[in-house]
This record gives C-alpha cells, structure tokens and sequence, in this order.
C-alpha cells in the first residue's frame, strides 16, 4: 500500500463517505481549497494507479469508488506511525496521549477493562 498525499487521503475519505461518485460529487464535498475539476481528476486517477480506487465507465464519464477499505488503511497508517514515531511500542503511545493530557484515567480503566475482559 503506497504512502497518500494530504490531498489524496482527503479524496479518500470523501471517496469512503460517497462510497462511489463522480469526480463533479468528490468536488462538491471539498470545503476549502477546491481544486480545479481538472486537477481533482488528476488526483483521483494517481489514486487508481496506486490501487486505491476502480471505476465504472458511463460512457467518457467514470465514477469512482474505493476498493482499499479505510479500516485496512487505518491499520495500515496506525501500524507505521507506531512503528515510526513510537518504536513500536503501544505502551509509547498511550504513554505519549497520557503525557498530552489526551487520554484520561477513566479511558485508561476501560482500556485495561477491555483487554482483561477479551482473554
């Protein structure tokens, strides 16, 4: 799974919320800085070509649609952040949002209840 721009992974998620669209609907759903049609058309391609999304054609039209799932990425991206940023370590990371003030006690409690609770 290649590595997504900024602007790709905003396309993706917008690609996961429509589950399939033109690129006039992905445009339509951009709040801030809206890319020329042209460009998001661009974008969305690179997309396919990093095996992200499929289309159907209508004609000279296409509509695009996910085919990489977001929870696979998420695992994906959560998995190198850890591994690049935490040592691989999720004692690191929760060690890291408790030092933020992130997380609270009482998440912490659910969390442990959670993993004493899954064996």
């Amino acid at each position: 799974m290649q590595k997504l721009t900024n602007k790709e992974e905003e396309i993706m998620h917008i690609l996961w919320k429509l589950e399939k669209a033109f690129v006039k609907d992905v445009l339509a759903e951009i709040k801030e800085d809206k890319p020329h049609y042209n460009t998001l058309s661009t974008i969305i391609r690179n997309l396919e070509d990093k095996g992200y999304v499929s289309y159907q054609a209508y004609g000279k039209t296409h509509q695009y649609f996910p085919i990489v799932s977001k929870e696979d990425y998420k695992k994906k991206f959560m998995n190198t952040a850890i591994e690049n940023y935490f040592n691989n370590s999720y004692k690191n990371v929760v060690s890291f949002f408790a030092k933020e003030e992130k997380i609270s006690v009482e998440e912490l409690k659910e969390i442990i209840s959670l993993i004493e609770n899954k064996s």
